[in-house]
């Protein structure tokens, strides 16, 4: 049995919980701002559908200015070019036979999709399957201080490009890299250096995608980068908060939740638990923060129920809603089917989380 989703104008306190709640004006402030940013220091920017998985937002995010898309699987990305979007590139290495027919169909669907690659072995793949009647778009990912994939250095860097180059179906496009927060100075010694070396073999390199949310208004401290990649900062969250790359009022996502008990002084019981919250701590020592409630502490999460610990008198009692700031929303979204927008607290959309689930 499916039951009706709140139609546009209803209340958020008559929304079913637990769910998240996006607030549009918020979102449409953060995409606008961060694509002034861009736009005024002269860089690409590549949103990372990662965060809402949602087409209409992309489309919102390429509207405002974006260049193009960045996912990081082949079902994600042919999602969105089933919603009319033909820039993507999927930032992870692509192996084996039933992926490798699967990406080349699709790029013989869009005009504008790009792959990453850090070994030889994805080369190979890659190469065997793609042929020069339509080449597939390749970058290299260097490792700048992200410890995550990525060539270790420079010389490793131009091989690779060099390999990439030399084959018929591929097209090498330039360089990638999702460096450590403050890593500014690492990336553009790296990025410089690689780019010295393939000048020296003549091998163009028209892309540097530099990457990462903390980072996102630091992008000009890497001149060499010609594009950035980011992808919380459309709803930001509690690390975003605490990095000092948003403000409250920047908070575009809550996940709204329904106090279900309050079975002892100072501790309530909600309905969202890891299944709604995630387990993801970021460093912080508790599962959100509350808004309107900042000491009280979501402590421990079971599937369905978060416990909190709380001091405050006024904390709300059975049956009334808290706002969850959830400490990482990338991982939220991933968690529901679908997710309701408002305005000034009143519903504007439902979207369906249309790339949740896609496996590879």
């Amino acid at each position: 049995m499916s039951f009706p989703w709140p139609e546009p104008g209803t209340p958020l306190s008559q929304i079913p919980t637990p769910m998240p709640v996006i607030d549009e004006a918020r979102m449409e402030r953060n995409i606008a701002s961060a694509q002034a940013y861009f736009t005024d220091c002269g860089k690409d920017f590549r949103p990372h559908v990662k965060t809402h998985k949602i087409p209409a937002l992309a489309l919102q995010q390429l509207a405002a200015g974006a260049v193009g898309i960045n996912c990081q699987k082949i079902t994600e990305a042919e999602v969105f070019a089933d919603a009319g979007i033909e820039d993507i590139l999927i930032t992870y290495n692509i192996l084996g036979p039933a992926r490798l027919l699967r990406l080349r169909a699709l790029n013989d669907r869009i005009s504008g999709l790009r792959v990453t690659t850090d070994n030889e072995a994805t080369i190979d793949g890659l190469a065997a399957t793609f042929d020069a009647a339509r080449p597939l778009q390749v970058l290299v990912e260097c490792d700048t201080g992200g410890k995550r994939c990525g060539v270790q250095t420079p010389q490793a860097a131009a091989a690779l490009a060099a390999r990439i180059a030399a084959a018929p179906g591929l097209q090498f496009m330039g360089l990638l890299t999702y460096p450590a927060v403050g890593g500014a100075a690492v990336v553009e010694s790296f990025l410089s250096a690689t780019m010295d070396l393939l000048a020296q073999q003549g091998i163009p390199c028209p892309v540097r995608s530099n990457g990462g949310s903390p980072d996102l208004f630091k992008a000009h401290e890497v001149p060499s980068a010609t594009e950035h990649r980011s992808g919380t900062y459309i709803y930001n969250d509690r690390a975003m908060l605490r990095a000092g790359h948003c403000g409250p009022d920047d908070l575009a996502m809550h996940v709204l939740a329904t106090v279900v008990s309050r079975p002892a002084p100072g501790r309530a019981v909600l309905d969202s638990g890891s299944k709604a919250l995630t387990s993801d701590l970021l460093g912080f020592a508790d599962y959100g923060r509350i808004e309107g409630h900042e000491d009280a502490r979501i402590t421990s999460l079971s599937e369905e129920h978060g416990v909190v610990e709380f001091g405050d008198a006024d904390f709300p009692q059975v049956g009334e809603q808290v706002r969850i700031v959830p400490n990482h929303t990338c991982v939220v979204t991933n968690l529901f089917d679908r997710v309701v927008f408002h305005r000034d607290g009143k519903v504007t959309r439902v979207l369906d989380v249309a790339a949740r689930g896609t496996v590879w």
